[in-house]
């Protein structure tokens, strides 16, 4: 019980803290003129990552690796399975291929890129160092060409951004929210894992799986805010674009911070099954998203009843 409170207030202080922080960050970068376009494409797209980016940091300083890299790959698995499916049963998505082509086919890539780099030692400084150049130069990409070539995937990014309506008024208030969004992720990480290390003892599971499933889902409740809300105001394209960004930074952002901080391995059970389970979804909703050039409800219930398939795996045929 004291380990299910401790998770519980955890996602709650993480969930807070990543909403001030995105709209701290929105207000200052409204008072001292980043584009709308810029605005969405790495405030409200990536800022929406952050708790799993701060939980994943303080497990690896922690000497928990396995729940830090689990929280990533569980993440992702999480934003396609159970968040994308929930939206498409709400609302059925409909996108245009060649707004979201880039970055779902992206996201295919970076898959199998930490696929490549985690085998044998793991991910190291040097791997960690590649993750984040390719972050650098995906975000340089993005910018230019939707800035330069104007395509609809750029009013993806603006919408993200205009998605959150209230914000500081003042640089300083913008400020002081920033702050305190970063403070509120820092005790909220502290708190979630160690009731994530707690259930571990208490279920006699590994690490890992806590990660993949626990902490993934709570992490990811930023992401579901945002998709949800989107997909209630008819924006798909803001709904899927916001899973494509964040799992593309989760990628390489965040495990490229970690590695730089710690050097991390893969455990036998992420090697063995989740990574390809995260390739594998990403693949499926490429051909979900191109074939019907949408998502409908039924595909939103398949990639929902796929989640609660995965989790089931996890916790009773997977070790």
């Amino acid at each position: 019980m004291q380990n299910a409170l401790y998770l519980l207030l955890g996602i709650a202080v993480l969930t807070a803290g990543g909403e001030v922080l995105i709209r701290g960050a929105l207000g200052i970068g409204r008072k001292i003129g980043v584009s709308p376009l810029l605005a969405g494409l790495v405030i409200a797209g990536f800022g929406t990552s952050m708790p799993e980016m701060v939980v994943s940091v303080d497990a690896t300083l922690s000497g928990n690796p396995d729940i830090a890299i689990g929280n990533v790959v569980g993440s992702n698995v999480a934003n396609i399975l159970l968040i994308l499916g929930l939206c498409a049963i709400i609302m059925p998505l409909s996108v245009t291929p060649t707004a979201l082509g880039r970055d779902t086919v992206v996201v295919i890539l970076v898959s199998a890129l930490f696929i490549a780099l985690a085998r044998g030692a793991g991910l190291v400084h040097l791997e960690g160092l590649l993750l984040l150049a390719v972050l650098a130069s995906y975000l340089a990409w993005a910018y230019w060409s939707e800035k330069h070539r104007p395509a609809p995937a750029g009013a993806v990014y603006q919408a993200e951004a205009a998605e959150v309506q209230v914000v500081p008024g003042s640089v300083a208030r913008s400020t002081v929210a920033t702050l305190l969004g970063l403070v509120l992720l820092i005790a909220g990480s502290r708190i979630l894992l160690k009731g994530a290390v707690g259930f571990a003892q208490v279920l006699g599971v590994s690490e890992a799986v806590i990660g993949l499933t626990l902490v993934a889902v709570g992490t990811s409740l930023p992401e579901l805010t945002t998709s949800v809300v989107a997909a209630l105001r008819r924006h798909a394209d803001v709904a899927v674009g916001n899973i494509l960004g964040s799992n593309i930074f989760n990628l390489l952002g965040i495990l490229g911070v970690t590695a730089l901080v710690q050097p991390l391995r893969v455990s036998g059970r992420i090697a063995a099954f989740d990574q390809w389970v995260m390739l594998g979804v990403a693949l499926v909703l490429f051909l979900f998203l191109y074939t019907g050039r949408r998502l409908s409800r039924t595909e939103g219930g398949i990639l929902l009843a796929g989640y609660c398939a995965y989790v089931f795996v996890s916790y009773t045929a997977v070790t």
